[in-house]
């Protein structure tokens, strides 16, 4: 037995080292194909490759005071898992402690099992441990409750590059928190074959230029933390239809070809400073001469082409040296020592480290591996250690782990990535992004067999769109005769290595409803899954969304309406039509999208707090249930429901729930009409009141300005009980007024089992004419002003309210959940009750208009009526906001707008615009938080309702609840300032 004696000065004490190879000596495996000369070249000294002279002077003393065995365990980086028994961990405790293996790569598992498995693994070795993970997408590959970013092919599709350098950031930020020091991205694999069994998705592309141009963002990103980024796998393995998990798959191309295409992207990035290389299992006749060897073991491939002739200087690791096509090549430990001879510096995955550690000691005693070449390695391996700081080696710090690594920042990112890279490849006469919602009558059907949901909901909250079910292809295509276009979404798994494939029946359903319909086909796969489809000839629009997540989803369905513009490029070829690099850029259609707060300036953590505002609300019993929107900068980014229809907490407040909004009817229904006759200049500001209504000439009010009137500064009364003279001494209704049963005298139905007298509006108009004005001039709120414009409304239009505002606005914004009378349209689940109406109607009311007037009026009234939900009511508000202009229509012009948010009555302390409520002047009760811009404008409702607009901050703020139920009385929401001291929270979140 050999034996190495090694005295070593470190510090101010001598320390002897005895080390051996096992006992029993075995053989070097000497096989005829294996030329050992090669390996006995010596490097390139060490010395010359330190960044310092500290770092030289750590590696040097680190180097120095290990023993001979401890520099052969440098070399070994083993798999680990955090999702293993207690007998796993003693296995790697043992490989650490007795084979001084240098580093760990993590596989499957969780987190906070992770990092104290790090911890403890680091605790047990004499120096600190690389620690390594396979994480291409992000920490999620591997471990649960983690982060996932799109896969790169997805990110292929991105034109600005610095959206995935910030991928690599966020990605080594993860990593670092982790105790991760190097990450086996970015993939540099070409993927030029649609078969590939194994890279697919894992590459940005085809082209040599983007994967390098992608792969150089992600490697710059991730190590600008200081961390360590792999390319792989060299020499490439984009051209294979065999898994190298599996087998051995054979690389045809010539050397030329290789330097140009496959050594492209390396040699890009090798000029930027890249870590490290992994090489494949892949057998390359052209650069091996010798048949059927792994480049992963081949000194021609690795020190002739890799080290040599392409100058890399970094980190070389093998490709696990467990997969079959390295465990097929050569016995444990055989295939390690041939993969060192060959040129490499660390063995992943070793199959049997003690073994392998054996043959490497035994070859350096028989002269086939000089001291030099183990020095060179380890002393690679050190200057690395120093350089993600194992030096200063410090353990993970457990505490908040799972919120530092699933940050709000992590979202922000993914929809600015999904946003530009949903890519659409064919959109026949400007189908999309789907416009004049009017016209349309849209389908939603779904192929493929993973979840749709968020897909589907998102596409609602533009429009009507119906999802069609049918078992039968002929039933199915039937049904579809009655819309005018067809969405197909095409879902299949967003897992990398599940199936995208269509299946036969999804190719025959998708031919016959292309066929016989207008349609958009929606792909939530990679673009590989659409090559066998035959008939986009009839498909009039083609969008690839590339994967199946919510994010996705949402932002896929926000480019068929066109809140975002497509803006991603095909990174592969599909077909003749569909190449490499195309994609067509659409319009912004100005429509509400979705996002996170930090992609408009807010932030989440501050907006949180709503829910305490709101939770507490309805734990004082303010209001049983409410729903809460913030849209900024044309991005909805809180929507959120709390508490049930009723205090009994039976049925839940959802973001779809239908609340009566009360006075929002008046700038929700009856002002936008009337801006509309304003803008046709059919109306000006000076226009008397007797003109707009001929009723009112003769009367004391027929020269009340147009401005006047919409200022609440006419001098009008602020209501009329026009219900208590219906009711007989004991308040109930009286038979001459009302009847139990529809009848066509009695057609304006008033609650159930309750219809009004179809005339009795001329009673109500003609109080309204002899009611006594006012004595003073001054700000006096009046619901008669806004009873008045809808009898304009239907006078000079010739339609009913509920039909008009219907025509000229709810279907072209696609306020399809906002109507008069919803029981009409909607099932009453979907509508909570506004109060128990003692006084009245005697009846719980629940779909039926709370305002008495209103509800005399059969439920349509000019100043309520309205029933709608947060998202609906926010696109008008935005409308207002956009100046007249929503989903590229304009409803009337800016100057309209402007008029109509204009004060003409501060001076004389008169707060409000035309139509519209104003902040209150400061130190003044109000509907404002008092933070809101004097630009800023809204309403309030008497059911608890707000719908406020700040142009200056381009923000929406929406509030619905039901605060009436089960009596009205006592209105403490607005007593306690909950609507406000919301907002006030939006504005806090604002970041400046």
């Amino acid at each position: 037995m050999k034996k190495f004696l090694y005295t070593i000065l470190f510090g101010s004490s001598f320390f002897l080292f005895v080390t051996s190879c096992a006992t029993k000596k075995q053989p070097v495996a000497k096989t005829p194909d294996v030329v050992i000369a090669e390996t006995k070249k010596v490097p390139e000294s060490f010395d010359d490759n330190f960044d310092s002279e500290i770092q030289k002077k750590w590696v040097d003393s680190v180097y120095n005071a290990l023993s001979f065995d401890e520099r052969i365990g440098q070399l070994f980086m083993v798999s680990a898992y955090s999702n293993k028994d207690s007998l796993h961990t003693k296995a790697i405790d043992k490989l650490i402690q007795e084979n001084k293996v240098g580093g760990l790569i993590f596989f499957q598992g969780g987190p906070v099992r992770q990092a104290k498995l790090t911890n403890h693994f680091q605790s047990k070795a004499k120096v600190p441990l690389l620690i390594g993970i396979d994480a291409e997408w992000g920490l999620s590959m591997r471990l649960d409750s983690t982060y996932r970013y799109p896969w790169n092919m997805t990110l292929g599709a991105i034109q600005n590059k610095k959206l995935i350098e910030k991928v690599g950031i966020q990605m080594g930020e993860q990593s670092k928190r982790m105790g991760v020091h190097f990450n086996f991205a970015p993939v540099l694999d070409i993927n030029t074959n649609s078969k590939n069994p194994i890279i697919g998705n894992r590459s940005f592309g085809e082209t040599k230029e983007n994967v390098a141009e992608s792969a150089l963002a992600l490697m710059k990103g991730y190590q600008s933390l200081g961390l360590l980024a792999t390319g792989k796998h060299f020499p490439g393995h984009g051209d294979t239809d065999i898994d190298s998990h599996s087998a051995l798959p054979t690389i045809t191309f010539s050397k030329e070809r290789l330097n140009d295409v496959e050594f492209y992207p390396y040699k890009k990035l090798f000029a930027e400073g890249l870590s490290s290389v992994m090489v494949a299992h892949l057998n390359v006749p052209s650069l091996e001469p010798r048949p059927n060897i792994p480049s992963s073991v081949s000194h021609a491939i690795i020190t002739d082409v890799l080290k040599d002739q392409l100058g890399f200087k970094g980190l070389i690791f093998t490709d696990a040296l467990n997969m079959k096509a390295a465990k097929n090549f050569r016995e444990p430990g055989d295939i390690d020592l041939e993969a060192f001879q060959a040129g490499n510096d660390i063995l992943l995955c070793a199959e049997n480290v003690p073994v392998a550690a054996e043959k490497i000691c035994m070859a350096y005693q028989d002269t086939l591996l000089s001291e030099e070449r183990l020095a060179y390695s380890v002393k690679k391996i050190l200057k690395y250690k120093y350089k993600v700081g194992l030096n200063k080696y410090q353990p993970i710090a457990i505490p908040n782990l799972y919120s530092d690594l699933n940050t709000v920042a992590n979202d922000a990112l993914q929809y600015e990535l999904y946003e530009n890279a949903i890519t659409v490849l064919k959109n026949k006469n400007d189908i999309l992004p789907l416009s004049h919602l009017e016209n349309e009558k849209i389908a939603y059907v779904k192929l493929g067999d993973d979840t749709n949901s968020t897909f589907v909901s998102t596409l609602k909250k533009y429009t009507q769109v119906t999802e069609i079910k049918y078992e039968d292809l002929d039933c199915l295509n039937e049904e579809l005769k009655n819309y005018t276009k067809v969405i197909i979404g095409f879902h299949k798994s967003d897992k990398a290595w599940k199936s995208h494939a269509f299946s036969e029946k999804d190719l025959q359903w998708l031919n016959e409803i292309a066929k016989n319909n207008i349609v958009i086909l929606d792909a939530f796969t990679k673009p590989y899954s659409l090559i066998p489809v035959t008939t986009f000839d009839e498909i009039e629009g083609v969008v690839v969304s590339y994967q199946n997540s919510d994010v996705a989803q949402t932002v896929s369905a926000e480019v068929l309406f066109g809140a975002v513009g497509a803006k991603g490029k095909l990174p592969v070829t599909i077909n003749e039509q569909f190449k490499v690099k195309d994609g067509l850029t659409t319009e912004k259609a100005n429509r509400l999208g979705f996002d996170v707060p930090e992609n408009v300036g807010m932030n989440s953590a501050t907006l949180a707090k709503i829910e305490n505002f709101a939770n507490y609300a309805i734990t004082k019993k303010m209001t049983p249930g409410l729903q809460i929107l913030v849209a900024r900068k044309g991005k909805v980014v809180y929507q959120k429901s709390f508490g049930y229809f009723t205090y009994e907490n039976k049925e839940k407040v959802t973001n779809a729930t239908v609340y009566d909004i009360a006075s929002l009817t008046k700038i929700v229904a009856t002002l936008p009409n009337v801006m509309q006759q304003y803008d046709q200049q059919k109306i000006t500001m000076e226009t008397p009141l007797a003109t707009l209504l001929p009723l009112f000439t003769n009367s004391d009010k027929q020269d009340i300005p147009f401005k006047d009137l919409l200022s609440h500064y006419a001098r009008l009364q602020a209501w009329i009980p026009f219900y208590k003279a219906t009711l007989d001494s004991s308040k109930i209704p009286l038979p001459k007024y009302y009847s139990k049963v529809a009848t066509e005298q009695f057609s304006k139905q008033v609650a159930d089992s309750l219809f009004m007298r179809n005339d009795y509006h001329d009673s109500i108009m003609k109080a309204i004419v002899d009611s006594k004005l006012l004595p003073k001039k001054e700000y006096k709120y009046s619901d008669f002003t806004f009873i008045i414009l809808k009898d304009y409304l239907e006078r000079v239009t010739g339609k009913k309210l509920d039909v008009l505002v219907q025509e000229q606005f709810y279907k072209p914004l696609g306020m399809n959940n906002t109507t008069f009378n919803p029981l009409q349209k909607m099932a009453k689940d979907s509508i909570p009750p506004t109060e128990i109406d003692t006084y009245f109607r005697h009846q719980t009311i629940r779909g039926y208009v709370h305002d008495m007037e209103a509800a005399m009026e059969g439920g349509v009234g000019g100043h309520a009526g309205i029933f709608s939900n947060a998202m609906d009511v926010a696109k008008i508000m935005q409308l207002y906001l956009q100046k007249g202009n929503y989903g590229n229509q304009q409803f009337f012009s800016e100057k309209t707008f402007t008029d109509f948010n204009t004060c003409y009555f501060c001076a004389e302390g008169n707060r409000r615009g035309i139509g519209f409520d104003k902040p209150q002047p400061a130190g003044t009760p109000g509907p404002t938080c008092g933070c809101a811009s004097l630009t800023s404008f809204g309403h309030t409702g008497f059911t608890g309702t707000i719908a406020w607009a700040d142009p200056e901050e381009e923000l929406v703020y929406v509030f619905l609840s039901n605060r009436t139920f089960p009596q009205a009385t006592v209105n403490t929401l607005s007593k306690e300032n909950i609507r406000e001291d919301i907002q006030k929270v939006i504005y806090e979140a604002i970041i400046k």
